[in-house]
């Protein structure tokens, strides 16, 4: 079950259903959806592309999404998910941003949003995340915390270990997480992590935290992300694995993202300090971090049990912690 919040997908969006299911349909039946003459509909189906999905048509049979789309269902997974906490999950066809959706709640603790399309999908530093219909994972969890942002210390790092968990059920194993909120494989992006507070800074605060994973977006449809990137079904094709439905995978997904918020204010990072480390990236080799126009340079030894980047550098042993701090290896 989706959420009739449609925004800019309008009566596409009813198009987008009924061409789900990867067969023909003919132009007469499109235009009877659309409420325009058969005509008149490829005009229409054309702004499909703008959302990232490819159609073709055959004279004589119709249009079609050629293997069709894995559309997610709310109901689908309430009823994969393990965990026993009280949330309030929805599924949008669209919206400028899950972040930024739950963001403008007044309370978003333990509210958790999807949306098939992002008009404005946003990552860490401003970013633009790119967000194609219906291909992807796109999740917002709202979490309240005690302690303020102190309490929060290595909190994407931990993320990244629940994102990497999931991929593990789903049949990928080797991936490595990049500090602070990146999960690559082989130094592609497969997944990025985003993390906004509001409320007291020392005291009661909320957190959303949104999760992006490439799951089945194609190379030949997207030309305007600036960074090497692969996806989940790409990764398992080309090991003969099985695909993972998005609605089992989504619950998986929120399965291990509650496991951790639910005891982090408790915890904090050292729990997950061992399995970050065995996943981290770019270990032992030279790097340069990057802060505006300030860098400096070193041999990256790993994270604190705070999350805190640690540097080998001239002038001996420095960490770094979280902010807009970006790392690039120099192998």
């Amino acid at each position: 079950m989706i959420d009739s919040h449609k925004s800019e997908l309008g009566a596409l969006w009813n198009i987008v259903t009924l061409l789900a299911d990867g067969e023909f349909h003919s132009g007469e039946d499109l235009g009877g959806i659309l409420g325009v003459s058969r005509a008149a509909v490829w005009k229409h189906l054309q702004k499909l592309e703008g959302f990232g999905v490819g159609l073709s048509s055959v004279k004589g049979r119709g249009y079609r999404i050629q293997g069709g789309l894995d559309l997610l269902d709310a109901e689908k997974i309430k009823a994969n998910l393990t965990s026993k906490e009280d949330l309030d999950l929805r599924v949008f066809a669209q919206l400028d941003s899950t972040n930024s959706f739950l963001m403008r709640e007044q309370n978003p603790s333990r509210k958790i949003c999807l949306a098939e399309f992002q008009s404005a999908g946003r990552g860490r530093r401003g970013r633009v995340w790119v967000s194609p219909l219906a291909q992807n994972i796109y999740c917002s969890i709202g979490w309240e915390f005690d302690g303020g942002v102190a309490a929060l210390e290595g909190l994407s790092l931990a993320i990244g270990v629940a994102v990497v968990r999931t991929l593990q059920i789903a049949g990928v194993n080797d991936v490595t997480l990049k500090w602070p909120n990146d999960v690559l494989h082989q130094n592609k992006k497969l997944a990025g992590i985003l993390i906004e507070v509001m409320g007291d800074p020392v005291g009661c605060c909320q957190v959303v935290v949104g999760v992006g994973l490439n799951v089945a977006m194609q190379h030949n449809q997207i030309n305007d992300i600036d960074q090497p990137w692969t996806a989940l079904n790409s990764l398992l094709a080309k090991e003969a694995k099985s695909t993972m439905e998005r609605n089992y995978l989504a619950a998986a997904m929120i399965d291990n993202l509650i496991a951790i918020l639910t005891d982090y204010h408790q915890t904090g990072f050292a729990r997950y300090h061992s399995e970050w480390m065995q996943k981290a990236a770019y270990l032992g080799d030279r790097v340069v971090l990057r802060n505006g126009q300030q860098t400096v340079t070193g041999r990256f030894s790993g994270v604190s049990s705070t999350g805190a980047l640690c540097l080998e550098t001239d002038l001996g042993e420095q960490t770094f912690h979280g902010g807009e701090l970006s790392l690039r290896s120099l192998s």
